[in-house]
């Protein structure tokens, strides 16, 4: 068992002496690590780093240039170390190694990459219709951020959050998810040596009730950034806001997947199996409600019950592994405790619905399918957040639309029809914040990222991010010498 940094400060590892967490292989069970979890007084001492990095200047003050050049640096510290980064990662989440080397830490090398070219294309607002004064709009780096990163993809969305927040002058404190702290406690402490001040990325570890929550009402902390489920979410929304801090929180979902009759049958079905199957299930973007008209819904489910019975649980380090184990004991009982619900009558299990078969350890969950009798089943309305499909029929178009906008969530959707209008219907009338029309998972950074309902406030993303780690400052010069009231001659 190794011993891993509980904390990383001013550019230096630190093992605390805190009480101890334990982190899980989820393939094997075996207990790969202990990390002591950071106490309030490292808490304070890594917010403190950030605030004296951010009031020296020399990373809130620095140019765009200078700020381009160690983003990018940064991204080719993660390239250097991307194997290594792998190979911790997928022994902590049971991510199949192939997704997490070639998707994962792709995507977190190019996210700096991304905003160090967003910052270099930002413009301001010039105001100069009134004839006696120029007035323009200055961006500013709010200052300390917290940045707190969930379990299920830990490289890709917390190094999402490390970017864009830096990326505008800001220093932050990360705290990593405490099931899986391993690979991005590995990744920040890479990029520490690639020109970034001492102070301005830190990193804390341990539980979100108490390093968490300690970080959120900091009194130096000026905005907080949560990704994670939703009843958390809304505790720190409070707690946030109670000390008028600003806050972005990317929560749950349950999103419907609707295949309508003129699909492309093959890219519809391929889009289904991706959309609730890749990461091991356990993604907030899954389409997880598969809604088919119902011409086609007798021979699509066969056909997805096929394949499903097809798709590889296995080792994660094995090549031709397609879902791995769930990441942890804990996640395995939630995603199991969904298997009784059919005894309702409401449902029947098509395929999977239990243990993987040939694994006596681990954490491994067949991929399910549930065909259910109404959208307000239970396996319809609660996020199981795992390999767990739930699929029904519909008939017209108005019906897909109801059964998909009937959900406490909205974070995605997403619609296949080869009929242009069709589609350019439905991504008006599905109610998320982002709809993936004839494909399934893509990411434009550029582009918005955040929920509507209980799925999330604000958003990540190029001008989200601008608009929420900067604040706006109104400059007003005159043109000429003002002739001013003299008051009091």
């Amino acid at each position: 068992m190794t011993i891993h940094a509980t904390a990383i400060i001013d550019a230096e590892r630190i093992t605390g002496t805190g009480r101890p967490i334990e982190v899980v292989d989820p393939s094997t069970e075996a207990v790969i690590a202990e990390v002591a979890e950071a106490d309030d007084a490292l808490v304070d001492r890594a917010v403190a780093s950030a605030r004296a990095a951010f009031e020296r200047g020399e990373w809130s003050r620095a140019s765009v240039e200078q700020r381009q050049a160690v983003l990018r640096a940064c991204a080719d510290a993660i390239d250097a170390a991307a194997d290594r980064i792998a190979d911790v990662e997928c022994a902590n989440t049971g991510i199949p190694y192939a997704q997490v080397r070639n998707g994962q830490v792709v995507r977190a090398a190019g996210n700096f990459r991304f905003f160090a070219d967003y910052i270099g294309q930002m413009t301001a607002e010039l105001y100069e219709q009134d004839p006696l004064y120029l007035t323009y709009v200055r961006r500013e780096p709010v200052g300390v951020a917290a940045l707190i990163s969930p379990w299920n993809s830990p490289l890709a969305l917390g190094s999402m959050k490390v970017a864009s927040a830096i990326a505008f002058g800001n220093s932050c404190v990360l705290k990593p998810a405490e099931q899986d702290p391993l690979g991005l406690t590995m990744l920040i402490d890479a990029i520490q040596g690639a020109g970034l001040p001492a102070g301005v990325v830190n990193l804390v570890n341990g539980f979100g009730a108490s390093v968490g929550d300690r970080l959120v009402r900091h009194p130096d902390v000026d905005c907080v950034s949560f990704t994670g489920g939703t009843r958390t979410g809304r505790i720190i929304m409070s707690a946030a806001g109670a000390n008028l801090k600003p806050s972005i929180v990317e929560l749950g979902g349950k999103s419907a997947n609707i295949i309508f009759d003129d699909a492309d049958f093959e890219a519809a079905l391929d889009g289904a199996l991706i959309g609730i199957f890749s990461n091991n299930g356990q993604q907030c973007l899954a389409g997880s409600r598969v809604l088919v008209q119902r011409g086609i819904y007798k021979q699509f489910v066969e056909a997805f019950v096929e394949r499903t019975r097809k798709v590889r649980v296995g080792d994660p380090r094995d090549a031709a592994t397609e879902i791995g184990p769930l990441a942890t004991r804990q996640h395995y009982a939630h995603v199991m405790s969904f298997v009784p619900a059919i005894s309702d009558g409401g449902a029947r299990i098509l395929a999977g619905g239990g243990r993987a078969p040939g694994f006596e350890r681990g954490f491994y969950f067949q991929p399910t399918i549930a065909e259910v009798e109404s959208n307000a089943h239970r396996l319809c309305q609660e996020e199981i957040f795992g390999p767990f499909a739930a699929i029904m029929p519909f008939d017209t178009d108005e019906d897909a639309y109801r059964i998909a906008n009937e959900s406490r969530f909205g974070l995605v959707g997403y619609a296949w029809s080869r009929d242009i209008a069709r589609v350019m219907e439905a991504q008006e009338r599905i109610s998320a914040g982002t709809i993936w029309c004839n494909t399934p998972m893509f990411r434009d950074l550029r582009a918005p990222f955040g929920g509507f309902r209980e799925s999330g406030v604000g958003a990540e993303g190029g001008r989200a991010a601008e608009a929420f780690y900067t604040r706006q400052k109104a400059v007003s010069i005159p043109r000429r010498p003002l002739d001013l009231r003299k008051l009091g001659a």
